[in-house]
């Protein structure tokens, strides 16, 4: 791509002016600009149009140079890389895996010195000038292999970040960080020549008892969700850390952002209790943490059955996740059931349940939508029950 000439002002204003257009049958008009290839003007307009609300401040940015749609499909949003930024800090950090920039970009805020390394050599360029538009000077960008950039710079950083990607080779296996590149499982003792703290990105699939096995010194592990869907995971490493790792699930949202910590060498206990006033449903970061007896402790709620994963309380609480008013609780019956649920219209949920939501919404004819909650659960007695509820 040359970036000088996608960057000529009449082409930007092309861009500009077909951010709502579709871009297949754009793409099957006359290249108005036979001087540049009309796919790369296409591709701009494209990955453009998906940087509107993941990035915000790139879309809204004049001169922005963009990569394939793909790299902007696989990297942070910013509302996620800001929370990353937040935990770290200091004096100078690597990114092995640089990709797109928006996680450095954040990074330069909190240290004085920020490298950027990308195996490919395309997207370093591009990059280093989208910092340069951005006015991140702090930011240095290489082009290679991550682990010799690091030998070659023979310095001390505060942090290295990596984000792993998996092996083509490795489609349709289990998860595993030993799958990825770089391979950091096998890397953890090289990086430690260099830092006292890594702090690794995972896709969500990955479980957290899987890559405690893989990773060692682990200190935290923050699961990220942003308006309650798990996006991230972040491995906080510390060199010679041998304690069990605080797990910290967070719900970030445009205006706020719900954290709740567990701490796994702590053994929790949860109180259990039929159905109250109030339900409470955790959040998706929480689902992924497992802690749910921590929950029941933590916030004085009482769990509806051991696998049940809802929560009760006679006075209403702040709570990460769903809040509901329990307007009444219908035994699993088929008479109760015919008078209280048949043919209705509400919204069908299951929780440690045998039957799967669209089979019950089909097999009483159940429509989807209102404002009534039905959850389909078991109770302490491990009797099967509805609970009919109005969302808060």
């Amino acid at each position: 791509m040359d970036i000088n000439q996608i960057l000529k002002t009449d082409i930007q204003d092309f861009i500009n002016k077909n951010l709502n257009s579709d871009s297949s049958t754009l793409a099957l008009k006359k290249n108005p600009f036979p001087e540049v290839n009309y796919a790369e003007i296409i591709n701009q307009i494209s990955a453009k149009k998906k940087a509107k609300d993941k990035l915000p401040t790139w879309f809204s940015t004049e001169n922005i140079i963009y990569p394939e749609k793909i790299s902007i499909e696989q990297t942070s949003s910013e509302i996620t890389a800001k929370y990353k930024a937040s935990l770290v800090s200091g004096d100078k950090l690597i990114d092995c895996t640089g990709g797109f920039g928006i996680d450095d970009y954040y990074f330069s805020k909190q240290f004085k010195k920020v490298i950027h390394c990308e195996l490919n050599s395309d997207l370093s360029t591009i990059v280093k000038h989208n910092f340069e538009v951005l006015e991140a000077s702090n930011i240095e960008c290489f082009s290679g292999n991550s682990s010799q950039i690091i030998e070659q710079l023979n310095q001390k950083f505060d942090c290295i970040y990596i984000d792993p990607s998996r092996r083509n080779d490795a489609k349709g296996k289990v998860f595993m960080l030993a799958d990825c590149l770089p391979n950091v499982v096998d890397l953890q003792d090289f990086y430690f020549q260099f830092t006292d703290m890594i702090l690794i990105k995972t896709a969500p699939i990955l479980d957290l008892h899987a890559g405690l096995l893989e990773l060692n010194n682990v200190a935290e592990i923050h699961i990220v969700a942003v308006n309650n869907e798990v996006k991230e995971l972040l491995w906080k490493i510390v060199k010679n850390h041998s304690e069990a790792p605080t797990i910290i699930a967070v719900n970030l949202e445009k205006e706020k952002q719900t954290i709740t910590k567990i701490e796994s060498s702590k053994s929790y206990s949860a109180l259990y209790s039929l159905p109250k006033k109030y339900l409470y449903e955790p959040n998706a970061s929480i689902m992924k943490s497992g802690g749910f007896e921590a929950v029941s402790e933590l916030f004085s709620i009482e769990k509806l059955h051991q696998h049940s994963h809802l929560f009760t309380s006679e006075e209403l609480i702040d709570f990460p996740g769903r809040k509901f008013q329990i307007d009444s609780v219908v035994p699993f019956q088929k008479k109760e059931i015919a008078q209280n649920l048949q043919g209705k219209k509400m919204n069908v949920s299951t929780r440690n349940f045998p039957i799967k939501p669209e089979e019950i919404k089909k097999k009483y004819k159940i429509q989807d939508g209102g404002t009534v909650f039905a959850f389909f659960t078991t109770n302490l007695n491990n009797e099967k029950i509805v609970l009919l509820c109005t969302k808060l």
